[in-house]
C-alpha cells in the first residue's frame, strides 16, 4: 500500500532506531530523536520496535491512505484527526482507504511519531531506513517529505485499541532537567566556568534541529592557555577530536550546543559534558524557549539511570504485548 502526502508539514522524515557502525566514516546514526516515542508508536500498532515511522516536527502533515491501516501517534502533543474528527494519542486506531489523516496544533513537546501497521517501507541504506538529510541518505529520497510523494508501507495486520498506560506516557514541560556526565574537555573550564554551566538556567534558542540544540544564558570562563599545535585561537578550540552523540560543545564559550543524532562525528570545539542517552529524548522534545538545567551525575548514577530506562521500556513492552 502507499500513503499520499497531500501536505508535508514543517519537516516530516522517515526514521527508525538508526544506523550503526559508520560513525567512524563520518555517517551519524540518525534515527528518531525520541527513541522512546518511536518504540511506543511501533508497539501500539504491532510493528517491530525498530520499524520505520514518520518523525513529525512542530507541525503535522496531511496524509491520504490508499488502503485500510492501523496507526498510532506517540510523542509531542498534536491531536491526530481522521477526516477532521479527533483521535487519541498513545493509542492505536484504524484508518480506511481514502481517509485523510491530519494533525492539530502542537501543544506540548516538539516531535511526534506516526507508526503505520507494516512500517514505512522505504529502501534500507547501510542497515537503516532513517533519513540523514545532510548526506541525502536513506529515508524517502534522502530528504523530508514533500507534497505529492507516495510513501510505501509494508503489510501488517495491526491491532486497534492498544493504549500506553498513563504512567508510561511522558509529560513535556517548559522547564526540564537534562542529566549529564562532565567531560571530555571540562578541564578547559575554570571552576567558575564549570559552576556557571551547571548553575545557569539555559533557554533553548530557535536553532534546534536534528544536528544540534543551541542554548543561551551565560558565558563560560575558560582556563588561560597557549593554544596547542593544531588548535585554533578561540578559547573553546581544541585539537580536532571525535564528538560522542549527546556531547555538549561550546563554541566561543557561549551558547552550548547539544549534538544530536545527525551531528558530525568530530571537530575542534571543546565538549564540556555529554547528555545521558536516555535524556536525549528530553532534549528532542524541547521546543524553543524551553528552560533547561544541566544536572551532573557520576558514572554510577548514569548506569543506574540507564537501568531505569531499560526497565521502563520493558514495562512498556509488557503493557502492549
Amino acid at each position: 500500500m502507499s500513503i499520499e502526502v497531500r501536505k508535508p508539514g514543517l519537516s516530516t522524515t522517515v526514521q527508525d532506531t538508526g544506523r550503526t557502525g559508520y560513525y567512524d566514516l563520518g555517517i551519524p546514526p540518525s534515527g528518531a530523536l525520541d527513541q522512546y516515542a518511536l518504540r511506543a508508536a511501533n508497539l501500539l500498532v504491532g510493528n517491530a520496535e525498530d520499524a520505520a515511522v514518520l518523525e513529525i516536527v512542530y507541525m503535522g502533515p496531511e496524509l491520504v491512505f490508499g488502503e485500510d491501516a492501523v496507526v498510532a501517534l506517540a510523542g509531542a502533543s498534536m491531536v491526530p484527526k481522521v477526516n477532521g474528527e479527533d483521535r487519541p494519542q498513545w493509542e492505536s486506531f484504524a484508518v480506511a482507504a481514502g481517509d485523510v489523516l491530519s494533525f492539530g496544533y502542537l501543544t506540548g513537546g516538539a516531535r511526534a511519531y506516526l507508526a503505520v501497521s507494516g512500517g514505512v517501507d522505504v529502501p534500507v541504506v547501510l542497515g537503516s531506513r532513517s533519513t540523514y538529510g545532510l548526506g541525502a541518505l536513506g529515508g524517502f529520497s534522502g530528504r523530508p517529505l514533500a507534497a505529492g510523494d507516495e510513501l510505501p508501507v509494508g503489510r501488517g495486520a495491526g491491532a486497534v485499541g492498544r493504549s500506553v498506560p498513563a504512567d508510561l506516557r511522558p509529560s513535556y514541560a517548559k522547564d526540564v532537567e537534562v542529566r549529564v556526565m562532565m567531560g571530555l574537555y571540562d578541564h578547559r573550564l575554570t571552576p567558575a566556568g564549570r559552576a556557571t554551566f551547571l548553575d545557569t538556567t539555559w533557554s533553548l534558542t530557535p536553532v534546534a534541529d536534528r544536528i544540534g540544540f543551541r542554548y543561551s544564558g551565560a558565558e563560560l570562563e575558560t582556563v588561560d592557555r597557549e593554544p596547542p599545535f593544531g588548535a585554533g585561537q578561540d578559547p573553546s578550540n581544541i585539537v580536532d577530536a571525535p564528538y560522542p552523540i549527546g556531547s555538549i560543545q561550546v563554541p566561543g564559550s557561549v551558547e552550548p550546543i547539544v549534538l544530536h543524532r545527525d551531528a558530525v562525528s568530530g571537530g575542534g570545539y571543546m565538549m564540556v559534558a555529554t547528555v545521558l542517552s536516555g535524556d536525549l529524548d528530553v532534549v528532542a522534545q524541547s521546543a524553543p524557549g524551553t528552560r533547561t538545567r544541566f544536572v551532573e551525575v557520576d558514572l554510577d548514577g548514569a548506569l543506574a539511570i540507564r537501568a531505569e530506562r531499560r526497565a521502563r521500556l520493558e514495562r512498556l513492552r509488557e503493557a502492549l504485548a
